[in-house]
């Protein structure tokens, strides 16, 4: 810009000292400048700080948000399992993510997975920008990896609450490795990745319903299914050692999401605010929600409830945050709160697995839900930011079949993840073990000292 703003005198003097003619093979010079000027990469500061505060945001979701969430609601002896798998799992996902997971998810080839252009981060360098979503505004290409690294992380760490208390820890990272490589990093890519084929056809999942939510809850039910029942399901009572735990947990699972929904803006913009508000009004409504229907269904509202009711809302409007309006999201909150409460309840009896800390009736229904409701209320006409001829009917018909593939999608991977785990270390304790407990038995700790 400083070349340009230069040029601009002489263009000046020469058209005041020759006439037209000079004024305009002046103009015609500077044009390319102007057009080049316009055309230039921006990285914002702003943005930037924004983008890795995200990061860190995000990474308190998983570490220790999600950890004591989850931690909370299985039996004490189970509890530092719980951290461990969260952690690790989290981790491990970390490293293969710059490894390899970047490269398939965010290089173009195919509709369905991306290549290895970028393998062990190839080429990436502290110059190298990423894209926005503003066509000339750009990010250092580390801090948005380092932000989809998080993401991919927590959804890994999701799944373990499904078979809480009973698999064996070399089995939770043997599937965790496959289920990551051939189902998240294809989804991812399928949604948000350069030709991706959902993202190509339309699909809304601003940050990540279906990449993270209904992917985690469907993997997560495949393996209640597959590891089977914990000891005691539905003659003893299995019930949270530590509830004041839980509600901490809850908690910082809710200030961590700004990072996630308001973060997946990428920029410090209007978007980003939008994104925000949505975080907010929509998981309160989601709590209040939960604890009426507790208080119609049940007699009483629970502090169990009102923590689920929070995580349920935040599932629900990651998807639809950055294009529904505040009383939309709201709307959103609130269905939330009611579906996911049957989820837990109802449907969890009708599908008849045990899955322990409710990762499909949470996040696979909430997921679901929010997914399906984007299509809705980023109508104009209801508050959401679509265009003018925008289509319910339409928007709402790509949704569901984004949710379709990532259910099968997910399902499939699952089942062949657990599979290829228990053939090569098995995966389940012995009874001993699990009667024992997974803190002493798999790690040598215990979490309390009487």
């Amino acid at each position: 810009m400083k070349k340009l703003y230069a040029m601009l005198p002489a263009a000046l003097a020469l058209g005041l000292a020759g006439g037209g003619a000079l004024a305009q093979d002046a103009a015609t010079a500077v044009a390319p400048a102007v057009e080049a000027a316009t055309a230039a990469p921006i990285v914002e500061k702003g943005d930037v700080a924004w983008i890795m505060t995200s990061t860190l945001l995000v990474l308190f979701m998983a570490l220790p948000g999600l950890a004591l969430f989850y931690g909370g609601l299985v039996r004490s002896k189970n509890m530092l399992s719980v951290l461990m798998q969260v952690m690790v799992v989290f981790s491990l996902i970390a490293v293969l993510w710059v490894f390899y997971g970047y490269s398939l998810a965010f290089t173009e080839a195919t509709p369905f997975i991306g290549s290895l252009d970028k393998l062990f981060l190839a080429g990436v360098t502290i110059d190298t920008l990423a894209d926005t979503f503003t066509d000339n505004v750009k990010l250092p290409e580390y801090a948005f990896i380092a932000f989809q690294a998080t993401f991919a992380g927590i959804t890994g760490a999701l799944v373990v609450g499904a078979f809480a208390e009973r698999m064996k820890f070399s089995a939770v990272l043997v599937f965790s490795v496959i289920w990551f490589t051939l189902c998240y990093l294809p989804i991812c890519h399928m949604v948000w990745g350069p030709g991706g084929l959902l993202l190509d056809d339309g699909a809304l999942d601003f940050a990540g319903g279906t990449v993270v939510h209904i992917n985690a809850g469907v993997a997560g039910l495949v393996g209640a299914y597959m590891v089977g029942k914990r000891i005691g399901f539905g003659r003893e009572a299995l019930t949270p050692h530590s509830l004041t735990l839980t509600m901490v947990g809850a908690s910082m699972l809710w200030v961590g999401w700004f990072g996630f929904n308001a973060g997946s803006n990428l920029e410090a913009t209007s978007g980003a605010a939008l994104a925000f508000i949505n975080t907010l009004v929509a998981t309160a409504a989601a709590v209040l929600a939960w604890s009426l229907g507790e208080a119609l269904f049940k007699g009483r509202p629970s502090m169990l409830g009102a923590a689920s009711g929070a995580v349920a809302g935040l599932v629900a409007i990651t998807p639809a945050c950055g294009s529904v309006g505040p009383m939309g999201a709201i709307v959103i909150g609130l269905l939330s709160g009611f579906v996911c409460l049957w989820g837990v309840n109802g449907l969890k009896r009708m599908l008849g697995a045990d899955d322990a800390l409710d990762v499909f009736g949470v996040h696979g229904v909430g997921g679901i839900l929010g997914a399906i409701l984007t299509g809705v209320f980023t109508a104009p006409s209801l508050g959401g930011t679509g265009a003018e001829d925008f289509s319910i009917a339409g928007q709402v018909w790509i949704q569901t079949y984004s949710v379709l593939i990532t259910i099968a999608w997910s399902a499939v991977v699952a089942v062949f993840a657990y599979k290829a785990a228990d053939i090569l270390v098995g995966l389940r304790v012995p009874e001993e073990e699990e009667r024992q407990g997974l803190d002493v038995s798999a790690h040598g700790e215990t979490a309390y000292h009487h």
